[in-house]
C-alpha cells in the first residue's frame, strides 16, 4: 500500500497494555495492498498505524487523556518536548506521586495546558508501573511508581518523527465512540480493531482504561459492526484474546480467524508474563489477492 515516510523513527512513544508491536510481522500478513481510508478506533500506542503511516486515516481513542497527547504531538510538539524536560529529573516516588496527584483537584486539574497534560500523562506512562493506564471510579490515575532505572522520559527523536508523520499527512484524531469512528466507511476501506481484550482470567481485565470500562457487551457490539462493515463492503482485521466467547461470536458469524502466539509482559504476576494466544479476525481469505 501507499504510505508516509519512510522513517524508521516512527513508532510508539508510549508504553502501552496490548501493544502491536511485536506483533506486527503477523499482522502486516493481513493488511490490503491498496487503502483508502485506514481506520483505528482504538488507537493505543498506535503501533499499527506507525507502522503503516497510512497517507489518509482516522484514528480514535476513548481514553480523552490519550486522544489529547496525540493531538499535542500534532500541532505542538516542541512546546510538548519543552514542557517533558521539566520532568527529565523526577525518577523518584516523591515526584511521580506529585505529578499523579494532579489529577486529584479536578478545578486545578482543568488549569492545566493541553501540553501540560500531554507531558504529565507521557511522563506516568514512563514511570509507573509496567506502564499501565488505569483510573479509579473517579477517573483519577492510580498506577504505582514502577522504579525504573533509568526511563526515557523525554525521547525526542521519535516525538519528532511522529509529529512530522501526523502533521504531513491526512490524519484525523478523533475521541467518539467506535461505532460513530467507522459510521462511513466503505468499500476500499480499511478498519484495524485493537479493542481492550477480553479477559482471559477473573484478574486479567483492563476495563478501568476508561471510567466507561469496556465489557462483553461492547464485544459483541463490536462483532455486530464488523458485520455491517462487511455488508458495506469494507475490509477489516480485529485482535483480541483468543477466549472462547471471542472466538465464538465471529466464528457464528462466518470470519475468519488465525490464531497468533504474542508475548505478554504486562501483569501484575509475574508467572503470568509470556505467551499467551491471541486471534486475528477478519472478513476476507487471508492467501486470496488482497
Amino acid at each position: 500500500m501507499a504510505n508516509g515516510a519512510s522513517n524508521n523513527l516512527t513508532q510508539p512513544f508510549l508504553k502501552w497494555a496490548g501493544g502491536k508491536r511485536q506483533l506486527l510481522p503477523e499482522i502486516r500478513k493481513y493488511i490490503p495492498e491498496k487503502i483508502d481510508m485506514y481506520y483505528e478506533p482504538f488507537i493505543g500506542a498506535g503501533a499499527v498505524l506507525l507502522d503503516l503511516k497510512p497517507l489518509k486515516a482516522v484514528i480514535n481513542d476513548i481514553n480523552i487523556e490519550l486522544v489529547n497527547v496525540y493531538e499535542v504531538v500534532k500541532h505542538h510538539h516542541e512546546e510538548l518536548i519543552e514542557q517533558l524536560r521539566k520532568h527529565e529529573n523526577g525518577n523518584n516516588s516523591e515526584y511521580f506521586y506529585e505529578v499523579r496527584g494532579l489529577d486529584r483537584d479536578k478545578e486545578k486539574y482543568e488549569q492545566l495546558s493541553p501540553v501540560e497534560k500531554a507531558a504529565r500523562m507521557i511522563y506516568l506512562n514512563k514511570t509507573c508501573f509496567n506502564g499501565l493506564y488505569r483510573v479509579n471510579s473517579k477517573g483519577q490515575f492510580n498506577v504505582p511508581f514502577g522504579k525504573y532505572k533509568n526511563p526515557q522520559i523525554v525521547n525526542e527523536s521519535v516525538l519528532r518523527a511522529v509529529h512530522d508523520y501526523l502533521s504531513a499527512y491526512d490524519v484525523t484524531i478523533w475521541n467518539k465512540d467506535f461505532a460513530e469512528v467507522v459510521a462511513n466507511a466503505k468499500e476500499g476501506d480499511f478498519v484495524y480493531f485493537d479493542p481492550p481484550y477480553d479477559p482471559v482470567s477473573d484478574t486479567s481485565s483492563f476495563t478501568s482504561y476508561s471510567l466507561d470500562g469496556f465489557n462483553r457487551e461492547d464485544q459483541i457490539r463490536l462483532s455486530d459492526v464488523c458485520v455491517e462493515l462487511d455488508k458495506r463492503g469494507c475490509k477489516f482485521l480485529l485482535s483480541n484474546s483468543a477466549t472462547d466467547f471471542i472466538k465464538e461470536i465471529y466464528e457464528e458469524k462466518g470470519f475468519h480467524i488465525e490464531i497468533v502466539s504474542a508475548t505478554r509482559n504486562i501483569n501484575s504476576v509475574a508467572s503470568k508474563r509470556g505467551k499467551i494466544d491471541e486471534v486475528l479476525v477478519m472478513n476476507f481469505e487471508p492467501n486470496a489477492d488482497r
